[in-house]
């Protein structure tokens, strides 16, 4: 699983992992930002010792990017150079073998290549990507490759 080590406040805000703090935190990006906007693909585990401002601050900035972020791109720091980091929720409309395409509530659609190792998640459970209909809700996290959006997680909520 690939670690990646987060440096920049803004990201560590925007993806809501590790409160307001400045820390390195090391963690497979994608599932961060997925559970960050409210998916349960997994729980990351934050390497850096939170302060208490930090544990106090974090349930209440998840909370609020749980509930409200809807898409979004960061740039971070890896061991090969700056990485985008792309998150998305919204309903599937289109999905053919190697793509899917999600629009978000705010009319924001793209198209999400397949990566070589994508995992699609449903109910904490591996399936294909054959799986997932047209107008299925998913959050799905991937990485900007040139002019693709390569996608490496999709998870499928709960039913609320």
């Amino acid at each position: 699983m690939k670690r990646l080590v987060l440096v920049a406040a803004a990201g560590v805000l925007a993806l809501g992992l590790a409160g307001c703090g400045a820390k390195p935190v090391s963690l497979d990006v994608e599932q961060a930002a997925l559970s960050a906007i409210g998916f349960e693909a997994a729980d990351p585990t934050p390497t850096a010792t939170p302060t208490d401002n930090d544990r106090r601050d974090r349930p209440r900035i998840r909370g609020f990017l749980r509930k409200n972020t809807i898409h979004g791109e960061i740039v971070v720091e890896t061991r090969n150079g700056p990485k985008t980091v792309v998150v998305q929720r919204g309903e599937v409309t289109a999905i053919g073998d190697d793509s899917l395409t999600v629009k978000s509530t705010d009319g924001h659609t793209v198209e999400w290549t397949f990566g070589d190792d994508l995992r699609v998640r449903e109910r904490r459970d591996s399936i294909q990507p054959s799986d997932v209909k047209v107008g299925t809700e998913v959050g799905v996290a991937g990485a900007k490759d040139g002019d693709r959006t390569v996608a490496r997680l999709v998870v499928i909520p709960r039913k609320r």
